[in-house]
């Protein structure tokens, strides 16, 4: 429970000076829905960055239908889950469709591509934080 000398958001946003020290050094990161602004990665593509440590980071993708995710790969683990939707998926010599409650891994250096096939929710897990999406979703 938070008390009064520390809010509920307390760790949660970038300090004054713009770094994100203060959220990957805390043992427990809250960040409510509320103040998480959401901006297009690409076009028909919304992210949104949840809640990170210095080790893990949850991200919100919302793919718009007939959207795609570009080819690409980075150094981090990625476990996938999909809320709703469908997408279908390229990664490594796979190609597969997910529908809601499906999940799956994808390698670190693997490339990887995704397809809405449908307006689709999926939740991202990063190990480790992505810098790139910390520093993606303090310059907009």
């Amino acid at each position: 429970m938070p008390n009064d000398s520390q809010p509920a958001n307390a760790g949660t946003r970038p300090a004054a000076d713009g770094t994100d020290a203060s959220r990957l050094d805390r043992d427990v990161v809250i960040v409510p829905a509320a103040t998480v602004d959401g901006a297009d990665a690409y076009p028909g593509l919304l992210r949104r960055v949840l809640a990170y440590n210095d080790r893990l980071m949850l991200v919100e993708h919302v793919m718009e239908k007939g959207s795609v995710f570009p080819r690409h790969s980075h150094p981090h683990e990625q476990l996938a889950y999909l809320v709703s939707g469908r997408v279908r998926v390229q990664a490594g010599d796979e190609t597969f469709e997910a529908g809601p409650g499906d999940s799956f891994v994808v390698r670190g250096g693997i490339e990887h591509q995704v397809w809405a096939l449908e307006r689709s929710v999926a939740l991202d897990v990063f190990t480790p934080h992505r810098e790139d999406y910390v520093e993606w979703a303090d310059g907009r």
